[in-house]
C-alpha cells in the first residue's frame, strides 16, 4: 500500500492557502491512489519542542547507552522519523514568513535530520527512493523571472534538507502571490483554481 505522508504548517486553519493547496493535492492523490494510506502530522497541534541540551544530550550520547530520560528527550524526535521512513511520498504544506519557513517546521527539520537514522555518519542521505512535494504559499512571487526570485530562501532550504537525507525527487508547487486572496483582490477557489494543474501533476 502506498502511504502518503502530509506535513501542516500553518496556524491559519481554513483560511490558510497552504492548507487549501493540501486539500486539493490529497483529493488529487485519492483519485490516482485509492488505496493509499493518508498520514498526517500537522505542527499546529503536534507539541513539538525547540531543540534542548537535554535532547542534544541524548542525541549525541549512543543509543545502547540511554537512559530513561534520554529516551524520553527523543521520543517525539523519533515518532517524526519513523513517519518520513515508513511513507514513499512526503508533502510539506507551509506558508512564507520573511522570505523563510515558519519556527514551527524548521523545528521539525531539527527532530527529523537524525544522525544514523535519516542522515548517513558519512553524511549522506538515508532516505532515499521516495519522493516529496513542497506546497508553498507567499506573498511574494519568485518563480524564474521575478525580481526578487533570489530571496526564495524557503524553496532552497527545503530542497537542501529534503537531499541532505536523501530524497532528491522534489516537487514544488509555489503558489506565488497569495496576498491576493488576503486583501480580498481574488477567493480562494479562484487561487487554487490557478495552482490546480500543477498540483494534480504532483500528486499523479
Amino acid at each position: 500500500m502506498t502511504k502518503l505522508l502530509v506535513v501542516e504548517t500553518s496556524p491559519r486553519g481554513g483560511h490558510s492557502i497552504s492548507r487549501n493547496m493540501t486539500r486539493r493535492f490529497v483529493a488529487d492523490w485519492r483519485t490516482v491512489h485509492p488505496a493509499s494510506e493518508v498520514i498526517e502530522r500537522d505542527l499546529m497541534e503536534t507539541d513539538l519542542p525547540f531543540v534542548t541540551a537535554p535532547w542534544l544530550q541524548a542525541y549525541f550520547t549512543p543509543p545502547e547507552e540511554h537512559s530513561p530520560e534520554m529516551k524520553d528527550a527523543l521520543r517525539l524526535s523519533d515518532e517524526l522519523v519513523g513517519e518520513i521512513i515508513s511513507a514513499d511520498h512526503i508533502v510539506i504544506a507551509t506558508p512564507v514568513y520573511n522570505y523563510n519557513i515558519p519556527a514551527a517546521l524548521k523545528a521539525w527539520v531539527d527532530h527529523i535530520v537524525r544522525k544514523g537514522m535519516t542522515l548517513g555518519f558519512d553524511g549522506s542521505g538515508l532516505v532515499t527512493g521516495k519522493k516529496a512535494t513542497v506546497l508553498i504559499a507567499s506573498g511574494g512571487v519568485y518563480t524564474e523571472g521575478s525580481p526578487i526570485r533570489d530571496r526564495d530562501i524557503a524553496t532552497q532550504y527545503l530542497r537542501l534538507i529534503l537531499g541532505v537525507i536523501g530524497i532528491t525527487d522534489v516537487t514544488v508547487v509555489a503558489g506565488g502571490g497569495a496576498k491576493a486572496v488576503d486583501m480580498g483582490e481574488q477567493t480562494m477557489d479562484g487561487f487554487i483554481a490557478s495552482v490546480e494543474p500543477e498540483i494534480e501533476r504532483a500528486a499523479a
